[in-house]
C-alpha cells in the first residue's frame, strides 16, 4: 500500500510538471509566432539581415574567448522556422584570428558577401588581431580571408578595434563603425574593402562617441534621419541595455536620447548588442537582439531574441518591449 501511495505521488508530480512546461512552452512558442529565443544555444552579439528572399542572423558564439573560433550562421524565410549554417567562418581560414571572433557584420556588394569581424581581443598596440575581413560567394559560406591581415590593427581614439558596424549610406559609400571600451570610430571605406577613404579634413579613423557608449553601435536611415544606436552597460551583467541617437549624417554629431530596451524583471536580463531588420513589404521594423535568461548568472548565457520595434509620431524609437512569444510569422 506505502508504495502504491508513492508510486500515486510520483505520478501526479509528474504529471504537474508536465502541464507546467506544457504551457510554458505555449506561453513561449504561439501559433504563427518565433518564440524566444529564436533558436536554440548560446548566441549573442546577433547581426540581422535580408538577403534575396530571406532573413539571415550572424551571431557571435557565446563561450569562453578560447573557444571563440568559429561562427554559425542562421536563415529563414519567415522568422519562425530557422536553419543554421554551421562554421560559416573559422580561424582555420584566417590564420591570424586566435580566439574571441566576435560580432559579425556581414554586407552583400555584387555578387559576393564580405564578413567583417572582430579577433584576438587585442589589449594593447602591437598585439596581433583585430578587426578582419573575409569573403564568400554565398551568404552561408564558406568564407575565407579577404586582406590576409588585420583591416584595423591598433588602438585608435582609445577605441578598442572590436564591434564592426559596416553602413552602407544613401550616396553609395560605405563607412565602417566600431569600437569597445567606451569609444567609437567611423572611417570610409575603399570600394574594395582593401583600407579606407580619408575624409575632407585628411583624418581617417574619426570619433563620434555619444554619452554613455560602451560598444555594438549600428546605424540605419529612417525618413532621411541617420539613427545610430549602441551598447551600454556590462555585457556581463543584468544591466546591459541599448540606447540611441538621431543625426543628419552617419559622423553625427550624435547627441544621446535615452535607452529603448534594458532588462525586464519578467522576462530577461542583459539585453542588448543589436541589430535591426526591416521588411518594407510590411513596413514593420524588428530588433534583433541577445539577453540573459531569468536564474543564469554566467556571462556568456545569452540568447539571440527577435522583438517589434516600433517609433512615435516625430520620428523617436518607443521603448522595445521584451517577449517570450516574439515576432510573428513575417515574410519578405
Amino acid at each position: 500500500m506505502k508504495a502504491d501511495r508513492i508510486m500515486k505521488k510520483c505520478s501526479a508530480l509528474l504529471a504537474a510538471a508536465t502541464w507546467a512546461l506544457t504551457v510554458h512552452a505555449q506561453e513561449v512558442k504561439k501559433p504563427g509566432h518565433a518564440g524566444n529565443p529564436v533558436f536554440p544555444g548560446w548566441y549573442a552579439d546577433p547581426e540581422g539581415l535580408v538577403f534575396g528572399k530571406k532573413y539571415w542572423i550572424f551571431p557571435t558564439f557565446s563561450a569562453p574567448y578560447e573557444q571563440q573560433v568559429f561562427f554559425d550562421a542562421y536563415s529563414s524565410d519567415d522568422l519562425v522556422h530557422w536553419k543554421k549554417h554551421p562554421h560559416v567562418l573559422d580561424s582555420a581560414a584566417v590564420k591570424w584570428a586566435k580566439r574571441a571572433m566576435w560580432a559579425p557584420s556581414v554586407i552583400k556588394k555584387g555578387k559576393q558577401y564580405f564578413f567583417f569581424f572582430g579577433a584576438n581581443d587585442i589589449q594593447r598596440n602591437g598585439e596581433p588581431g583585430g578587426i578582419g575581413v573575409a569573403v564568400a560567394d554565398k551568404p552561408e559560406g564558406p568564407y575565407r580571408d579577404y586582406l590576409g591581415k588585420p583591416l584595423v590593427d591598433s588602438i585608435v581614439h582609445g577605441a578598442q578595434p572590436i564591434d564592426q558596424y559596416v553602413f552602407h549610406d544613401k550616396d553609395g559609400a560605405y563607412y565602417l563603425i566600431y569600437g569597445g571600451w567606451g569609444h567609437c570610430n567611423i572611417a570610409r571605406l575603399k570600394d574594395d574593402f582593401t583600407g579606407f577613404i580619408p575624409f575632407a579634413d585628411g583624418t581617417v579613423l574619426r570619433e563620434i562617441t555619444p554619452e554613455k557608449y560602451v560598444e555594438g553601435p549600428t546605424m540605419f536611415i529612417r525618413n532621411g534621419k541617420y539613427y545610430f544606436m549602441w551598447s551600454e552597460g556590462g555585457w556581463g551583467g543584468p544591466d546591459y541595455c541599448v540606447a540611441y541617437a538621431i543625426a543628419d549624417s552617419p559622423a553625427g554629431p550624435f547627441k544621446r536620447i535615452g535607452k529603448i530596451l534594458q532588462q525586464d524583471p519578467a522576462i530577461a536580463t542583459g539585453a542588448g548588442h543589436h541589430s535591426v531588420i526591416y521588411n518594407a513589404k510590411h513596413d514593420q521594423w524588428l530588433m534583433v537582439y541577445h539577453r540573459r535568461p531569468l536564474g543564469k548568472k554566467g556571462a556568456n548565457e545569452r540568447e539571440t531574441c527577435i522583438d517589434r520595434m516600433e517609433f512615435n509620431e516625430d520620428g523617436t524609437i518607443r521603448p522595445v518591449v521584451m517577449t517570450k512569444e516574439g515576432v510573428r510569422r513575417l515574410q519578405l
